[in-house]
């Protein structure tokens, strides 16, 4: 009876801690908040009204963050609640307008969450090119769009936009795929009727084979569509992530049931200004070389004498002439770094046309 009640002080004693730690950690965090409207106030005093969200020094922030933690908690941990603290104390200053591909819950949503924290302005809508055009038109303050896959490659119809398009990438968002059988049905065997997004069904192609071999699948617009879809019919169960079993109130039945256990989508911000260096940047070109024997060699050649890495090069059709083409080339650094500079302008000399779509922060959160 005494160790019982030995423990129990030990508990008690320890929740204590934790109650005054808490009073404490809600002190800063609001006095936080207090510089965040200090510093919005300066901003409209000296005229700018525009640029309170400052992608490179968040990711600076959220950078040393996890540099400087000590643990228990995961250094990726706490920088997504430093993410939240951050997100909302901006939301003081000057809430942000963000638009997805919706409608709400889906993975374009969660890369959105991922990036801006949840206390941002969410502005879903139909399509990639709507994301484009409510930035443009100033309906939206920036825009997330999903540019490659590690499973199904690069999202053309993004590529194709940013040809045409005035903004400038200014951030990433890497976001780890993870699908799940979503239904209402307590039984797998029960499952008639999948619904999904084509791509997330055949991302579950082995999996739904293997599991449920006579159900039906059905493509719909959005994993989160589905999911409204299959709460509401018999028999039915949708694929979709965690976010939109828990937007619609529909359980989960079965985790990550994706084939490719590191599938992961690359997310593109886009915005109407420049960003500035970070200290961990990378540079995206859109580039047309001259119709001549080795003129891609000769273009890459700057990059590679400077000892400057190359992450992606994909070429799409220019629609200007038959077989010729533009590239899409991400590259490490900023475009304002002096040996990046260089090669940038030594690569204009080399090519018919170069355009730099953005030099932005790399994602920090993973």
């Amino acid at each position: 009876m005494a160790y019982r009640m030995n423990e129990q002080e030990k508990l008690s004693g320890i929740r204590d801690r934790i109650d005054a730690i808490d009073k404490q950690i809600q002190t800063l965090i609001n006095q936080r908040a207090e510089c965040a409207q200090e510093v919005a106030e300066i901003k409209i005093n000296a005229g700018e009204t525009e640029h309170f969200y400052r992608p490179e020094r968040e990711a600076q922030v959220l950078t040393e963050i996890k540099k400087r933690n000590k643990g228990p908690l995961g250094s990726n941990a706490m920088a997504h609640l430093f993410r939240e603290i951050m997100s909302s104390c901006l939301a003081l200053e000057k809430p942000i307008k963000v638009a997805f591909l919706g409608p709400a819950g889906t993975y374009n949503h969660a890369a959105s969450s991922k990036h801006f924290g949840a206390s941002i302005d969410q502005y879903p809508v139909d399509n990639i090119e709507e994301i484009f055009r409510a930035v443009e038109t100033g309906e939206s303050h920036f825009g997330v769009a999903p540019i490659e896959n590690s499973t199904e490659g690069v999202i053309a119809h993004t590529l194709d936009l940013l040809i045409n398009s005035s903004l400038k990438i200014c951030g990433e968002v890497d976001l780890r795929i993870q699908h799940n059988l979503i239904s209402t049905e307590v039984d797998i065997n029960n499952i008639t009727k999948v619904y999904s997004h084509q791509q997330s069904l055949a991302q579950c192609r082995r999996w739904l084979d293997a599991n449920l071999p006579n159900a039906e699948h059905y493509a719909v617009r959005s994993n989160a569509e589905a999911v409204r879809i299959a709460k509401n019919e018999k028999g039915a169960a949708a694929i979709a992530g965690v976010m939109a079993s828990e937007l619609y109130e529909v359980p989960i039945l079965c985790t990550e049931i994706e084939d490719e256990p590191n599938n992961t989508t690359r997310f593109i911000v886009v915005g109407k200004n420049e960003v500035p260096s970070s200290g961990n940047d990378r540079t995206s070109l859109l580039v047309t070389t001259n119709n001549k024997a080795g003129a891609l060699h000769h273009l890459l050649k700057p990059l590679a004498n400077r000892g400057i890495g190359m992450s992606k090069i994909e070429s799409r059709p220019s629609r200007q002439g038959v077989w010729e083409y533009v590239f899409f080339i991400d590259i490490e650094g900023h475009k304002d770094d002096e040996p990046l500079a260089e090669a940038l302008s030594e690569i204009e000399h080399e090519s018919a046309m170069v355009r730099i779509l953005g030099s932005y922060p790399k994602a920090v959160l993973k």
